[in-house]
């Protein structure tokens, strides 16, 4: 009898399977640009430039510097404050979930924070801080360590009990308890935090662009648009989007590596 680990979707993926999702990818992109195109051509007055204006826009604002400058700047804002809530928000999860009674006595306050607008909070920031880029990094940290830490925090919660008390039986370390079993377990739920918060904290170095010193790619964003000039404004909102695309995509490719890993750990 075949085994059950051999069936389609379990244990191994489908031969073909990631280059058939490339051409299925390839395919839904032409069709995008096909309905974009249709949309350009039927809409009046310009409002929604072409894919031919929109490129032509592209290269004249990197050949002026402008896109470089816009994307470093936005680029530096996003990093900091991204980089600064993993260093926050990984260990005050784990925090939360290895010690129940500081999880228990936080985790209502932390909860109503993250079901704050983060925008309730920029006039102060700037107050305190300014418009330079630590205001702005401070903003895209407050989006993007709540879901950090929450997704931390239910994963630790989420480890195995059984398997933590027979590693204790044997007489492993604590430290050995957390990176063995602890750890990979919390692993899945570790990657959703930092896909989500990378994804907000996209978003807010837009917002904190717009709401500070108009820099960066939120600040070509406001230009163009209150001016109408809808293919630049469209390679703004592009170039936006393909930093999404290759922040979420790097983060699953390291999710499926690790999940290899784990994998291969198992008996």
């Amino acid at each position: 009898m075949a085994r059950s680990d051999t069936a389609p979707g379990r244990g191994r993926r489908p031969p073909g399977g990631a280059a058939t999702l490339t051409v299925l990818r390839l395919g839904f992109l032409a069709l995008l640009i096909l309905l974009w195109w249709l949309a350009s051509a039927n809409v009046p007055r310009g409002i929604i430039p072409s894919p031919a204006a929109t490129t032509m826009a592209a290269a004249q604002l990197w050949s002026e510097g402008r896109l470089q400058t816009a994307l470093g700047q936005s680029l530096a804002v996003y990093g900091t404050g991204l980089l600064a809530a993993i260093a926050v928000g990984i260990p005050l999860g784990a925090l939360m979930g290895a010690v129940r009674i500081f999880g228990r006595t936080v985790d209502l306050f932390v909860f109503a924070l993250a079901a704050t607008p983060r925008v309730a909070f920029i006039p102060l920031i700037i107050l305190l801080l300014g418009l330079g880029i630590e205001a702005k990094a401070v903003i895209v940290f407050l989006g993007a360590v709540m879901p950090i830490i929450l997704n931390t925090y239910a994963g630790v919660l989420a480890r195995d009990a059984d398997l933590i008390e027979m590693a204790r039986s044997t007489g492993a370390s604590p430290v050995r308890i957390a990176i063995h079993i602890v750890l990979p377990g919390a692993l899945p739920f570790l990657v959703v935090g930092l896909r989500l918060g990378a994804t907000i904290g996209l978003i807010n170095t837009v917002v904190a662009e717009l709401y500070t010193a108009v820099t960066g790619l939120g600040g070509l964003l406001a230009l163009y648009g209150n001016t109408f000039r809808m293919a630049e404004y469209f390679v703004i909102v592009l170039a936006l989007a393909m930093i999404g695309v290759i922040v979420t995509e790097g983060l699953r490719l390291i999710e499926a590596r690790l999940s290899r890993w784990q994998t291969a750990e198992r008996p």
